[in-house]
């Protein structure tokens, strides 16, 4: 069969088994190993050009952790708070140690047992982030402490990648190559730091004053390392992964992330439905009772884990409750693990089946915990005082209600100037977006909150949360952009206040039409704004004089901050 053809075949299933999977409010990812499942060998037998589906999917895995990278910037640590990491550190020790035991006693031997446990430990970030802003408690106080502490374990696995990759690429395992290939990898990881510190920012800047230059920059950037990795020893993962990494410092980095994921979503999606077509299904006798056990040791162990551990630190059942579901399942780093144990010939294709198996198990049921979250809390509720070893203060805890940007606007050079200025006046909380990259080097001059990002992106917009603002402003004049805006907004929050720009009268009533609150149209409002002046001045030459003087102080001092 043609690659063409088989590619259009498999994305056909995907499609088929995906829209079942948003029927039962199930995540894609679900659906695309149950697809691998069914194109393989076991049913449909679909998938016949091997090597260029691995060839596929390697880019997905590529594409995904230069991704992951991207959002691993080098001071997190710091970001993510005490509570993220010590929850996050302290799951990833307990789990890995009780999922090797567990793994031992089901028979594994230590190799096995070392990488199922170390698979276990990790949860998807990407699954959690979707689930929580469907739920809209991103911002609440679990969310935070979640995302939190997700963000401390894709750092691990991070490390464990490096690690593995280093182990599985050595020639011999002996201590010698072992610390060669480290030290090889240190040196070269010091150039990138410098590199991402001195040389990056400037590139990247400009770069980013043409969108296609920078979106071509990105991928070349991305699999290049990752083929310099390969072609040093290591794995291209990990390559790919320290290149997000390197360029997380730019100022347009969620701009880069927000380009790729298209790139990512149909890569990825190949990745996955391979992991599901090399699936063992032949020994699913052998393997569905430990996968049973380890889904069950995931879905309640790992939550009990962090419901004791932010009880000890001190926080309220319910919180604790909350952020433990979200770590009830096992993640794409995983499976990446497994693939990457597999490859360097560390693992059988039945451990690998194993977790990948564990995997669908976790993520569906996990899914359904978060989602109904609030009503299993008030069922188990009476229990949990079972795993309270510290009585909390009702009154220690921070409130859930966590203040988003009330209002944001897009494009500074022309007009946002004079909304920073109201924002501040009024004492509103405010986001600065703008497209050009001068601008937003003089806005983090002034010490102005700022975005590199595009209004027309919509997951961007979903990633500032603008449906959250109380108040749009955008002075870009572009309608196409006003009016996908206006769309956005008035779809998500039909009670928000969102004024826009035209030039036009025609597109004006259509913005209005759309949703808009007030449509700013400059040329007429300059001319009414003359007239007035006439209207109160009449021919006296020293009152206009005075309004020339106050004109020309702003836009001078318009001047030195646009220079």
């Amino acid at each position: 069969m043609h690659i063409f053809t088989e590619i259009v075949l498999i994305l056909s299933v995907a499609t088929v088994v995906s829209c079942f999977m948003r029927l039962l409010k199930q995540p894609l990812v679900v659906g695309y190993i149950i697809s691998g499942i069914i194109v393989g060998p076991y049913f449909l037998n679909i998938v016949t050009n091997i090597e260029y589906m691995e060839l596929f999917s390697k880019l997905g895995i590529a594409i995904l952790l230069f991704i992951v990278g991207l959002s691993l910037k080098p001071d997190i640590i710091r970001e993510v708070g005490k509570v993220s990491l010590v929850t996050g550190l302290g799951q990833v020790f307990f789990t890995s140690i009780l999922g090797f035991l567990i793994m031992r006693l089901l028979g594994f031997d230590n190799v096995a047992s070392m990488y199922s446990a170390i698979a276990l430990t990790f949860s998807s970030t990407i699954i959690i982030l979707k689930l929580l802003s469907d739920k809209g408690d991103l911002d609440k106080l679990y969310g935070k402490i979640s995302i939190g502490f997700l963000l401390v374990q894709d750092i691990v696995a991070t490390i464990i990648l490096l690690v593995v990759s280093i182990w599985g690429s050595s020639k011999s395992n002996d201590e010698a190559d072992f610390g060669l290939m480290a030290l090889n990898g240190l040196a070269f990881f010091c150039a990138l730091y410098l590199l991402s510190k001195y040389v990056i920012p400037k590139l990247s800047i400009f770069l980013a004053k043409s969108q296609e230059s920078l979106f071509l920059f990105s991928i070349t950037w991305g699999l290049g390392m990752a083929g310099l990795f390969y072609h040093l020893g290591f794995s291209f993962e990990i390559g790919a992964l320290v290149a997000g990494v390197a360029l997380s410092v730019s100022s347009f980095s969620q701009e880069i992330s927000s380009r790729m994921k298209p790139l990512r979503d149909f890569f990825i999606l190949l990745f996955f439905v391979v992991l599901g077509s090399q699936m063992v299904i032949s020994s699913i006798s052998s393997i569905l009772i430990p996968a049973i056990i380890l889904s069950l040791f995931i879905l309640i162990g790992n939550p009990v884990i962090v419901i004791v551990l932010m009880n000890l630190i001190g926080h309220k059942s319910k919180t604790a409750f909350m952020a433990g579901l979200t770590v009830a399942q096992i993640s794409e780093f995983s499976l990446i693990l497994m693939s990457l144990g597999f490859s360097f010939g560390h693992l059988t294709q039945d451990v690998v089946s194993l977790v990948t198996l564990v995997g669908i198990i976790t993520i569906s049921g996990s899914t359904y915990l978060i989602l109904y979250s609030d009503k299993i809390y008030a069922v188990v509720k009476p229990i949990l005082g079972i795993l309270e070893l510290r009585n909390v203060d009702p009154g220690s805890e921070k409130s859930d209600n966590v203040q988003s940007y009330e209002m944001i606007i897009f494009g500074y050079d022309r007009t946002g100037y004079d909304f920073v200025k109201t924002a501040q006046n009024l004492n509103r909380k405010y986001l600065v977006v703008d497209f050009n990259p001068s601008s937003i080097q003089n806005l983090e001059k002034a010490g102005i909150p700022n975005n590199f990002g595009d209004a027309e992106d919509v997951s961007f917009l979903e990633e500032i949360k603008a449906a959250e603002a109380k108040i749009i402003i955008s002075t870009i004049p572009d309608f196409k952009t006003n009016l996908g805006l206006v769309s956005y907004y008035h779809n998500h929050n039909p009670l928000g206040v969102i004024i826009v720009m035209s030039h036009d009268i025609k597109d004006a009533q259509k913005l209005y039409a759309s949703g808009a609150s007030f449509v700013v149209m400059p040329h007429y409002l300059g001319a009414s704004f003359a007239s007035q002046m006439l209207e109160t001045h009449g021919t006296e030459i020293s009152s206009f004089e005075k309004e020339k003087e106050q004109h020309l102080k702003y836009i001078n001092e318009r001047e030195k901050f646009t220079r």
